[in-house]
């Protein structure tokens, strides 16, 4: 790893508009997700908020207990700015593997794919800590292999098989049939349920 992807890291790519991952809006797998959802007192959690799309959603649609979680507040400050409805006083600026908390759903969109491929391990361990007794992480993980030396990291679903079934019962891991255009063939859209 030639780069070091600490809060300054982020910071200056956020700064120099580097946010290629940027959808601008919640993307639609989780949309779909969402959409289906009726608890709307679950506790939930989005770490490596960025833009903070999911957790406006979230708040448009009445959960009212939803958290963002980041290194840093650039990203979902430029969204507050559009936003005013933003529920800034629901995101933790802080480091997700010191974070701590229980939830009943995890939402993962480019996070995983942030972290150093070395970290992976260190992630499923503090996904299956966060989250409560049959709580569940749901979300898209590349299905693909990126030829850099900076974020995103992909992998493949044999790969995150193996990384998540120690820890995790795997309801569902197959191609995402509703990825946004620039993704289509390249997602898998996960849902995970806590092992106990």
């Amino acid at each position: 790893m030639t780069k070091i992807l600490n809060k300054n890291y982020w910071e200056d790519r956020y700064t120099k508009q580097e946010d290629t991952w940027n959808a601008k809006a919640i993307t639609t797998p989780l949309k779909e997700y969402i959409d289906q959802l009726t608890t709307l007192n679950a506790q939930i959690l989005v770490p490596g908020l960025g833009h903070g799309h999911e957790l406006l959603y979230l708040h448009r649609r009445g959960f009212c207990h939803s958290i963002g979680l980041d290194f840093t507040a650039v990203a979902f400050e430029e969204t507050a700015k559009e936003q005013e409805d933003f529920p800034v006083d629901h995101v933790v600026v802080g480091d997700f593997f010191e974070h701590k908390g229980t939830y009943d759903l995890i939402l993962e969109q480019t996070f995983f794919c942030s972290l150093p491929i070395e970290k992976r391990k260190a992630y499923v361990e503090q996904m299956h800590a966060l989250l409560q007794p049959h709580g569940k992480l749901v979300g898209v993980l590349f299905d693909t292999v990126f030829a850099q030396d900076a974020p995103p990291f992909g992998g493949n679903e044999q790969e995150y098989r193996q990384l998540f079934e120690p820890y995790f019962t795997i309801e569902v891991m197959e191609r995402a049939y509703n990825s946004i255009k620039p993704r289509q063939n390249r997602e898998l859209f996960i849902i995970l349920k806590k092992k106990i």
